[in-house]
């Protein structure tokens, strides 16, 4: 068995309390009450069933940490000491229509990273549907359950399958997007968009994708995936290749080799 810190095990018993209830309501979709949360973007009661579910754990655990939660805004804490970012549900959209791609984020950040600035210790986004964990500790790789992860080992974009996300209404710049599709679509082998930017993120980790782009995105949209991706070998930056930081809201993720070609026509398009 692989060893982990206990932090892995607890946001790891967390997610695994919610996924019932999740898996559950996925099968009873029509059944769910949906309310409006702003233009096109939906929460349901599953959502916010998952998210207390999690919380719960998370407080059981470690009762005087700080909590950035997707429904539930932030819950104060010690600032000293670590803070948990929780998507309890990424890929609500597909969840309401019955599409089985979403999953379970949880993300450990550090405020006393090096030269004092905040960074992401531990890591875990999960598909209650296949029973999937994809996990990673700093310092200590990735891994899906059981089993360590690189990123892909391709080199050629020609060969590449890449990810994305595209802006839908009220929701991301369309002209921008367009403009880095027509560069990039070019020059791959395909671009995919299934609907949950964490799980986007732990596939590019596992070399399922060679690569993933997107902006608009939020904290707890990509701060476990960050960590997969650079823990199983990638690089992660912004658009303009700096540090992807998690306010930035645009993100860059790949191997080495492909990040740079990647990475390369995504500023070009901008800059065009």
């Amino acid at each position: 068995m692989v060893s982990h810190s206990g932090l892995i095990t607890v946001m790891q018993k967390a997610a695994r309390k919610a996924a019932p209830r999740l898996r559950r309501d996925f099968n009873e979709v029509e059944q769910l009450q949906v309310s409006r949360k702003g233009p096109a973007d939906f929460v349901s009661m599953a959502d916010r069933q998952a998210e207390k579910t999690i919380v719960e754990e998370l407080r059981h655990a470690r009762p005087d940490w700080r909590l950035t939660l997707e429904e539930g805004g932030s819950i104060d804490g010690d600032p000293d000491k670590p803070r948990w970012i929780v998507d309890p549900l990424d890929g609500t959209t597909n969840f309401l229509h019955g599409i089985p791609h979403f999953s379970i984020s949880i993300a450990v950040e550090d405020p006393r990273g090096p030269q004092g600035r905040p960074e992401i210790t531990q890591a875990l986004v999960y598909q209650p549907l296949t029973d999937e964990s994809f996990w990673a500790e700093k310092g200590r790789g990735t891994w899906l359950n059981e089993r360590r992860l690189r990123v892909s080992a391709r080199r050629n974009l020609d060969e590449a399958l890449i990810a994305t996300g595209v802006p839908f209404l009220g929701h991301g710049h369309m002209d921008r997007f367009e403009r880095i599709l027509g560069a990039v679509a070019p020059e791959v082998a395909g671009i995919r968009r299934f609907g949950s930017a964490a799980l986007d993120l732990a596939w590019v980790a596992a070399g399922r994708y060679d690569g993933f782009w997107e902006e608009d995105l939020n904290v707890w949209d990509v701060a476990a995936g960050i960590l997969l991706v650079r823990e199983a070998g990638g690089f992660v930056t912004d658009f303009r290749g700096g540090d992807a930081g998690l306010a930035k809201g645009e993100i860059v993720a790949a191997s080495g080799e492909l990040h740079s070609k990647l990475h390369r026509l995504v500023a070009k398009a901008l800059r065009g």
